[in-house]
Parts: structure tokens; C-alpha cells; sequence
């Protein structure tokens, strides 16, 4: 930070914006707002400017925005790609710190200024660690991303843009291909999955490139079938399609197959030479790779042993509630009996059926809706775009997420999308859906993220951008702002709310156990089957996405505590003028910022309330 400069000099400095009061003629005299003003907007031209570079770079991230520009274009990610992105940023941290002055900036631009340098420096520090980070794994990894990329996000409105995404098509051999070359570079330096991971991504992998035309099978494979029903659509001569066809199904047998054979025989040779072992802590620099994970996630400096004590300490308070539910259903028992009868009771399930599956999504949007119609009580401010549930498509089920949430696009031309994985019924039972749908819906991840794309005179780093104990602990928090409307009237469903933060608490115990105690696999699923309700099969998949994405379970639970904990405090010392709904805007009002960013900003609410007349 610079020291401050007589006014009328840094004037002269500031550059363009500021030239002509310093011209000969001029009374060389501006307000201190002025300067302000003009400094501010010179940085944020800079940001837009900057976002609008990294966002050239990214033809995928163009078309997640709705953007048709480049969409016959995948990214590159190449190592040399993330080299040369790490470089650019060093170059615009160095030259945003000589070319600005903090101390002239309007509070939200100097915000901006702290996030820019914050989320840079955290970007840095990860590029450090890049090579221990999965390039394959079977949560999130491109074998499945990209087809569903493809499927989710390329639309397909115009003959155009069907040759556009035939074209990416034809790219697949060469986007697949920079991630495996990625991933041999990683095993060569001793970063393997653990062995059990290469079975789940070679069946993934597998499902991509199963049916039509990769088969004489009776179904199509989901790119085909996706591409089929897209040009179908459209309102062209049928030449004209049988042309666009003919072209997909080239580029699906010359560029999708062989990209996808290539990587199946590398994930055999990997899986022929992986171990069991299944912490962060095996990989080269082990601990400090977990160490920076967990200051990712979290934002915080917490250690794993500080994350490890506070979840076995959040855990015995949660079952406590819980105790005390059993005791208002009657229930005669253990705990873990109690939970043992959750996961084994068919009222407590839909059918597992399409039946079923259509009730659950039924439901689930029936919940939200009802919140929907709830929140001016708690919130000033409410997101314009809507939101839908989605079952999560078959191709996928076996290694996405229990339930997710996509944003909606900048151009409202998609809703906010709640994804529920109803692969197994049993995995998703009825006294958890409440808690679910205010997660990943309202008042959780659409409330959050969508008023975050919505927020004026903010730089879309900011808008865009995300810090997961922010956005996944407002998303916790948020399960339990309905219970402030006595919405979990069914007992089971606040005991489902109970559930969903125990299972959060047990993530900081068994993440921070696998990846620094060297706990095992099946040591961690037994510490969950002991404390938490949720279904084995359930259990089993959340283990193994924490092994493979290490730190990121954990910024749940922290997040979800600072909120709860900045929302005491603020309780304690307004007293009667404490309005919820105030609190609720300064939480969302800034976008995703660090939890001790988000501490200050309570503080100065706290502060300024207090200033005013009751």
C-alpha cells in the first residue's frame, strides 16, 4: 500500500481520467469525492478488462454463460495453458498494486481491490499444488464434464450452432487428450487415484461410448442421442439435417471414440500400479498439499487437528438434538438403533421406480415453491431468475453428486437448475428432502448465486467468482432459516435437517482423518455408520469423493459456523434493532468474499446500525 500523496499531485499521476484538471487553464481544484470517483471507476475499467481477457481464454465458460461467441471451440487445458494463466495473473497482481492506490478507492472498489488480490495470491498458491490435484477422478472429472457440457449447455437453435457443436465434437480427441497427457505427467511423478477410483471413472468413461454408432446395441449412446434430438428440432430441410447427422456421427466414430479408448487403456495401466492408500497425505509434500487445500476451502489458516476437533465437538452437540427427537416420536432405542431404522423403514422411502422418481421431483418442487412464497420475511432483496429441479441423467448417475445446483444463465435463457441423483431411491429418503431443497434451492445455492449475478456495479469476478466455505456455508445455514417460519413441522424432517448438518460436522472428522490421520477408507465409512443416519450407499460414495477431492468437504460446516457465529453476535449487540432480514443483505449483498472479509462487513453493519436512532 502507498502512502497517501497530496491530493493535487496524485491528481497529475492517476493517469487519463484526471489529465485535464491538471492542464494549464485549468483551477487545477477537485473535491476528494471526485478523486475518489475517478480513481474508483479507472480500477474497475481495469477489472472488466481483465475479466474480459480470462474470459477469451474460455469458450466453454462463454457458452455456460449463454454467450454464442467461439462455441465451436473447447478450452484448452494443457499444462502449458495453466502455466501461461498462472504467469498472466502474477503480471496483473504486480500491476494492479504499482498502477493503484487502495487508500483512493470508494469502499465497495476497494473491496474489489482486496478480493482481486486475495482471490489471485489463493490462485497462485493452488498453481503451486497443480500437479496433485486429480486431473481423472469420478466426481467432476472431463471424461464426464464434458459430455455434459455438451448436453447441458450447447444449445442447438440454429443450423449454426449444430455445426458448432459437431465441431466440438471433433475436438474431443484433442481436449481429452491434453488431460491424459496431464495425468500420465502426474503418475510419472507418483500421483496415482487410489485403485478402487479407476473402476468407477473406466465405466463412466465407458458409458460415453456405449450404443449407437459406436455399437449395433438397440439404444444410442447420450452424444448421439442429444445431437439427434437438438438437429431434429430444428426448423431446416430434412437434407439438410441428414447432412448435419451424417457430421456428428464422423466426428463421434473419428474424434469421441478414440479419445475415449485411449483414456480407458490409461486408466487400466494406472489401476495395474495404484495402492489402497487413500489419503492427500501419501502424495509428494503431502501435508503441505492438504494444508493448502484446507486454507482454500475454508478460507481460514485453521489447521487439519483445530478442523478435526471442532467436527467431533459439533457432532456429540448435534446428536444431543437428535436425542431429543427420538424422545418426541417415541422411539425406544439407541441413537444408533434410531438411525438404523431411518435407513431400513419403507415409509421413509419413495419407490424406486419412474414412479417414484417423478413423485420425489414433484415434491422437491413443491417445497420450493412454498418458500418461494415465504421470503419477505427474511430477505429485502430476492433473486429474479427462477429455478427448476432436474433428475440428474442416467448416463451420469453412477458418479455425480447426490444433489447439485447450476446457476442460471446471465441471459436468463436457463433457470437455476437443482440436480437430485435418483439413481437409488433409498438413497434419498423423504425426511431429508426439506432440508435438501432449501440447500441446493431456496433459500440456499439459487438464492445465493443467482442475487449474486444480479448484483449492479459489481466486476463479474465478483459476481461470478466464489469462495466454497462462503457459498457452501451460506447453503448450510440456509437449511435451517425455514425452521425460523416453522416450516420442519414433521418431526422426521427436523430430524432431517439434524441430519444433513451432523452429516456436514462428520465431514471435518473423516476428511481431516483420511487426508492427515491416515485414516482408511472403510475406517472412515464405520465413523460415519456409528454417527450419522444416512444409508450406507449414501455414505460409501461421500467417503469416496472426499478422498479424491481433498479439503473441500470441510468448508461446509466452517462456513455454515462463521454465519451462525457473525449472526449471534450481531443479535447480542443490536438487541431490539437487530432485523434478520438486514442481516440476510449484508451477507449476500457483496457477492462471495473470504469469512474473515465477510466478519468485517458484518462488524461495520454492526457498527453503523448501532450509530442510528431507533
Amino acid at each position: 500500500m502507498r502512502g497517501l500523496l497530496p491530493l493535487t499531485m496524485a491528481a497529475c499521476l492517476l493517469g487519463t481520467p484526471l489529465i485535464t484538471a491538471c492542464q494549464p487553464g485549468s483551477d487545477g481544484k477537485q473535491t476528494r469525492e471526485q478523486l475518489v470517483q475517478a480513481e474508483s471507476d479507472r480500477l474497475n475499467a481495469w477489472f472488466a478488462a481483465r475479466y474480459e481477457e480470462e474470459l477469451a481464454q474460455s469458450p466453454m465458460t462463454q457458452t455456460f454463460q449463454g454467450i454464442k461467441d467461439n462455441q465451436d471451440k473447447l478450452d484448452d487445458i494443457s499444462q502449458m495453458a495453466a502455466d501461461e494463466e498462472a504467469v498472466l495473473k502474477e503480471g496483473w497482481l504486480t500491476e494492479m498494486r504499482r498502477d493503484f492506490d487502495i487508500d483512493r478507492l470508494d469502499p465497495q472498489t476497494r473491496l474489489s481491490y482486496r478480493l482481486f488480490e486475495y482471490d489471485v495470491e489463493n490462485s497462485l498458491r493452488n498453481h503451486k499444488f497443480g500437479q496433485h490435484d486429480y486431473v481423472f477422478e469420478h466426481m467432476s472429472g472431463p471424461h464426464s464434464s464434458l459430455p455434459s457440457f455438451m448436453i447441458n449447455f450447447h444449445k442447438v437453435e440454429t443450423a449454426d450452432d449444430a455445426k458448432a457443436y459437431i465441431a466440438r465434437l471433433t475436438a474431443f480427441e484433442r481436449y481429452l487428450g491434453q488431460a491424459e497427457s496431464r495425468a500420465r505427467k502426474q503418475a510419472e511423478a507418483g500421483v496415482l487415484l487410489p485403485k478402487f477410483v479407476y473402476g468407477k471413472i473406466r465405466k463412466a468413461s465407458r458409458n460415453v461410448i456405449s450404443g449407437q454408432p459406436f455399437d449395433q446395441s438397440d439404444k444410442d449412446s447420450p452424444l448421439w442421442d442429444d445431437l439427434q434430438t437438438k438437429i431434429n428440432k430444428l426448423d431446416i430441410a430434412q437434407d439438410e439435417k441428414d447432412t448435419l447427422l451424417a457430421g456428428g456421427k464422423a466426428a463421434l466414430l473419428g474424434s469421441v471414440q478414440p479419445a475415449y479408448l485411449s483414456l480407458i487403456a490409461m486408466f487400466d495401466e494406472h489401476a495395474g500400479v495404484a495402492n489402497q492408500e487413500d489419503g492427500a497425505w501419501k502424495l509428494p509434500d503431502g501435508g503441505d498439499y492438504y494444508a493448502a487445500r484446507l486454507k482454500n476451502y475454508t478460507t481460514t489458516d485453521m489447521t487439519a487437528e483445530e478442523i478435526h476437533e471442532i467436527g467431533l465437538a459439533e457432532v456429540a452437540r448435534i446428536q444431543d438434538e437428535m436425542r431429543a427427537i427420538m424422545k418426541q416420536v417415541e422411539f425406544t432405542g439407541t441413537l444408533k438403533e434410531f438411525f438404523n431404522y431411518l435407513r431400513t423403514d419403507k415409509q421413509f422411502v419413495y419407490p424406486d421406480n419412474d414412479e417414484g422418481r417423478q413423485s420425489y421431483i414433484t415434491e422437491a418442487t413443491a417445497i420450493i415453491d412454498d418458500m418461494k412464497g415465504r421470503l419477505d420475511s427474511l430477505f429485502n432483496v430476492k433473486p429474479k431468475a427462477d429455478m427448476i429441479v432436474k433428475r440428474v441423467e442416467p448416463f451420469r448417475e453412477d458418479t455425480a453428486f447426490g444433489a447439485f445446483y447450476n446457476s442460471p444463465a446471465l441471459d436468463g435463457s436457463r433457470p437455476g437448475t437443482y440436480y437430485i441423483n435418483l439413481k437409488n431411491m433409498a438413497d434419498q429418503p423423504k425426511y431429508l428432502m426439506q432440508a435438501l431443497a432449501y440447500h441446493e434451492g431456496i433459500p440456499g445455492h439459487h438464492m445465493q448465486l443467482a442475487i449474486a449475478q444480479e448484483l449492479q456495479g459489481l466486476p463479474k469476478f465478483r459476481t461470478l467468482g466464489g469462495h466454497t466455505a462462503y457459498i457452501e456455508g451460506w447453503a448450510l445455514y440456509a437449511e435451517a432459516v425455514p425452521a425460523e417460519l416453522g416450516l420442519y413441522t414433521d418431526p422426521y424432517s427436523d430430524f432431517g435437517r439434524l441430519s444433513m448438518e451432523i452429516f456436514r460436522a462428520a465431514r471435518l472428522v473423516v476428511d481431516t482423518g483420511i487426508h492427515s490421520k491416515k485414516w482408511t477408507r472403510e475406517e472412515a465409512v464405520q465413523y460415519y455408520l456409528d454417527n450419522i443416519p444416512n444409508p450406507e450407499g449414501d455414505v460409501r460414495a461421500e467417503i469416496d469423493r472426499y478422498i479424491v477431492w481433498p479439503g473441500q468437504a470441510t468448508a461446509y460446516k466452517i462456513g455454515m459456523l462463521k454465519i451462525g457465529d457473525l449472526k449471534q453476535k450481531a443479535q447480542s449487540e443490536l438487541g431490539e434493532k437487530f432485523d434478520i432480514a438486514a442481516f440476510h443483505d449484508v451477507v449476500l449483498a457483496n457477492g462471495s468474499v473470504p469469512l474473515a472479509v465477510l466478519e468485517d462487513l458484518v462488524d461495520e453493519w454492526i457498527k453503523e446500525t448501532k450509530s442510528k436512532e431507533i
